[in-house]
């Protein structure tokens, strides 16, 4: 069978960050294939996972719940991470899960799961160091978990990002640095980009970050400049192989608390988000999962003082609101999320 290879169908570079480029092979048949990550096509199908997290009394807690993306309804159980933990980040390829880092006190365990089949989470290996509040992201062959913070009270906060290969158990090493040292980024990805997405400095004016970083998830190496956010806050990302969705989140100042707004960037462009929509409530603090469609929100916390078991979800695809999709068995808030169908999976 022949194949056809368009060299460079995706170019995003500038003159302080590295190249973003692909290559895409088609068969004879007109199927197309990445040359990283993961190139199983999930069709908007697709398995999204819950873990970790703080619940309404304040206790921490360990279990995962899952959903199928493509059919909105309540989650079910589908196990228990290894510790109980809040402030815990993820990232994923098409058949196995990792949570990794939390708090408290600060976690250096990546746990993982398959994602196929409902059970208790395994250890995987160790973070570079323990750290909260990491964002995850992964292009379904390497995850990455960047910024966060560790120590006492606000803690020390971070720009380094950490790498593991999905498929391979073992500690985390060194990737790279972020522009910026922050707790609480978030992250999203194509096959080849990842991105990091805010984040928090007690000691800046705002607080809240509108910073968008990115790098280039097969090749080692320190963040660059994509672009910034709407508005400064904290929000929650996910997408698809072509635009990220970063939703919700809290205000620079801490008033008036959480916010509903929704944006979205195109991978393939370096520059500022744009406005996508609105979430159903102003919240912040939950877990993001996505497919080739949907991207789902589940839990978080928001004003007045109320812990949330809401899913929200939007037409990745669409701009526009969101809609109630379901509920988490219970409320909680400071979870993780991933799915075998994300953007970064191709």
């Amino acid at each position: 069978m022949s194949e056809i290879k368009v060299n460079n169908i995706q170019s995003l570079s500038g003159t302080n960050g590295p190249e973003i480029s692909g290559t895409v092979e088609m068969n004879s048949t007109g199927a197309m294939s990445l040359p990283r990550g993961d190139t199983t096509y999930r069709g908007g199908r697709g398995r999204g996972l819950f873990g970790g997290g703080r619940a309404s009394d304040g206790s921490l807690m360990n279990n995962i719940e899952y959903i199928t993306i493509s059919t909105t309804g309540d989650s079910k159980d589908f196990g228990d991470l290894t510790v109980a933990r809040r402030r815990v980040t993820a990232a994923s390829s098409s058949t196995r899960g990792l949570f990794a880092g939390g708090y408290s006190p600060d976690k250096d365990e990546i746990d993982y799961v398959t994602i196929s089949a409902t059970g208790n989470a395994f250890d995987f290996g160790n973070l570079v160091a323990g750290t909260r509040t990491m964002g995850g992201l992964s292009d379904g062959v390497r995850g990455l978990f960047g910024s966060g913070s560790i120590g006492p009270g606000f803690g020390v906060y971070q720009d380094r990002i950490d790498k593991v290969t999905i498929a391979s158990k073992g500690n985390a090493s060194n990737f790279g640095n972020l522009t910026y040292a922050r707790d609480g980024a978030s992250g999203a990805s194509s096959p080849t980009i990842g991105v990091f997405v805010s984040g928090y400095d007690n000691d800046a004016s705002p607080k809240r970050l509108n910073l968008i970083d990115f790098v280039i998830i097969a090749t080692e190496g320190n963040a660059a400049d994509f672009g910034d956010l709407t508005v400064n806050r904290g929000p929650n990302g996910n997408g698809n192989t072509t635009r990220g969705v970063f939703a919700g989140g809290y205000a620079p100042t801490g008033s008036p608390g959480a916010v509903d707004t929704i944006d979205y960037i195109t991978y393939a462009s370096k520059g500022d988000a744009i406005d996508f929509g609105n979430l159903t409530r102003a919240f912040g603090s939950f877990g993001a999962a996505s497919n080739s469609i949907r991207a789902v929100w589940c839990g978080g916390y928001g004003q007045p003082a109320n812990y949330y078991a809401n899913l929200e979800y939007v037409t990745i695809a669409t701009l526009g609101n969101a809609a109630s999709f379901g509920d988490l068995t219970s409320a909680r808030a400071n979870g993780a999320a991933c799915s075998d169908s994300h953007g970064g999976l191709g």
